[in-house]
């Protein structure tokens, strides 16, 4: 069976191995990058390039779209548009609102184009190795066809309902992320002011009730200033979902312990 023409926007340090993912997987690819040095790491690949969006758009059955926020995402949409073939799929793998997910998806429909929300999780190590988590959501007709080519770069899919479903649970997930990373330093200052030896807590609450994966990230750090990066992306991201959720309580106890953590860090960098 022949594979479907796969274009991909947003070759950063995630988009970028998802994108050598699907062109390892023998998926015939067209890339696009807004700076000529983005393509670089893929000549000597089987991949084309386009010279505009508009062109990737109108040679490609799937489109995945990696971009960083929300302007970027509807102003790459807004390109491939016009372009696409009645019948092609975009997929949004950006963390944005589910909101703009779904005005979007709105927008292509009327010409017959489906469009997935399918943001990631495991970051750009896990899509070297195609073990990422993909979020999904659309209709499971467009997720049915879309699936041969996430299956390039993951390990697991996930299809949590229409369209917006999937950003709403990359939110949860990266915010309560933020809220036990906010712990566990929290656990670790506890720890220094009890004289206890770091590298012995560290490994003691490895194997013990108090692990959680946040924990193993903060432990590799020996001071949370290292994390600015992260730090910038999840405070986003708790933004996001605050959009969304509002004055809803379930937030409070996620951002009353994220938000001060993360805006420590970032607040170092300036």
């Amino acid at each position: 069976m022949s594979k479907i023409t796969t274009g991909f926007i947003g070759l950063g340090s995630q988009g970028g191995p998802m994108a050598q993912r699907i062109i390892d997987a023998g998926f015939p690819t067209m890339l696009w990058a807004r700076r000529a040095e983005g393509l670089e790491p893929y000549k000597g690949t089987a991949a084309k390039f386009a010279a505009t969006i508009a062109e990737l758009g109108a040679a490609c059955g799937v489109v995945g779209i990696c971009v960083v926020d929300d302007a970027g995402v509807k102003q790459t949409c807004e390109a491939l548009l016009p372009a696409m073939k009645p019948g092609s799929i975009v997929i949004i793998h950006s963390t944005i609102l589910p909101e703009t997910c779904i005005s979007l998806a709105a927008k292509f429909a009327e010409r017959g184009i489906e469009l997935i929300d399918a943001p990631v999780s495991g970051g750009g190590q896990g899509a070297a190795d195609g073990t990422l988590t993909v979020m999904l959501g659309g209709k499971a007709e467009a997720v049915a066809a879309a699936k041969p080519v996430l299956e390039s770069f993951a390990g697991l899919i996930l299809h949590l309902g229409p369209v917006g479903a999937g950003q709403n649970a990359k939110l949860v997930n990266n915010t309560l992320m933020a809220a036990n990373m906010a712990m566990a330093d929290a656990a670790l200052g506890c720890g220094a002011a009890l004289n206890i030896n770091r590298a012995a807590l560290i490994d003691l609450i490895k194997v013990s009730s108090g692990r959680s994966f946040a924990f193993d990230v903060r432990a590799r750090m020996p001071d949370a200033s290292l994390f600015t990066h992260g730090a910038a992306l999840l405070s986003k991201d708790v933004g996001l979902l605050g959009a969304v959720l509002g004055s809803d309580p379930a937030f409070g106890p996620l951002h009353k312990a994220a938000q001060p953590f993360l805006d420590g860090i970032t607040k170092q960098k300036h």
